[in-house]
């Protein structure tokens, strides 16, 4: 028997210190990855938190500046684990996989921050592992990715203004494009409110 899990990663705090932030793709993404929380509990889905760590960096994820936590509005129920990664994907650096072994986890689904980066990222390794994958774009977030030539310290304006930035829109596409049929099937957050993930496949 199929049993499903939802992995939230990264929906932090340390993200909305960034300037960028209000520049984000999906302004309503606390607000979707609370509807697929609650969907997820109501079918007895395993609900699995992840967070971003850069320990003694000094920077927004080194969890000594207090904004390695999730953001206002989302709380884990009891018993469901909460797991830090210091790597893209949420399965390198923590005990993801064995959680899910014990738990007979066969279909994931996952949301979170950033849709290119550590959601696409844990998305190609769990499809890698055997899982079915199920990539719920709606309730990810990303931020115009800037040219690599682009000195580190441009201002959002210079990044927002360069014609080489990536938009949102062109981010999302792509992950799309890249995960469908390959390592994902892709759904809403609508589609999986009303709909079993196990045994989804595309």
């Amino acid at each position: 028997m199929n049993r499903a899990a939802l992995v939230v990663i990264d929906v932090q705090e340390s993200f909305r210190q960034r300037p960028i932030w209000a520049y984000g793709s999906n302004p309503d993404i606390v607000r979707q990855v609370d509807r697929l929380v609650a969907a997820a509990r109501q079918r007895g889905d395993l609900v699995v938190w992840v967070l971003h760590s850069e320990p003694g960096t000094g920077g927004l994820f080194d969890p000594a500046l207090g904004y390695v936590r999730l953001i206002d509005g989302l709380v884990p129920a009891e018993g469901e684990p909460t797991l830090v990664k210091t790597a893209h994907n949420a399965f390198t650096t923590t005990n993801l996989q064995q959680l899910l072994t014990q738990a007979g986890i066969t279909d994931i689904a996952v949301c979170g921050i950033r849709t290119e980066q550590c959601v696409e990222t844990t998305t190609r390794v769990g499809a890698d592992l055997g899982y079915r994958m199920t990539f719920v774009t709606d309730a990810t977030l990303t931020f115009p990715i800037p040219h690599w030539d682009l000195p580190e310290s441009a201002t959002v304006a210079e990044i927002l203004a360069d014609p080489r930035t990536l938009t949102n829109e062109e981010i999302v596409t792509r992950t799309e494009y890249a995960l469908a049929g390959r390592f994902a099937t892709i759904r809403t957050v609508a589609e999986l409110t009303g709909a079993t993930l196990a045994g989804s496949r595309g």
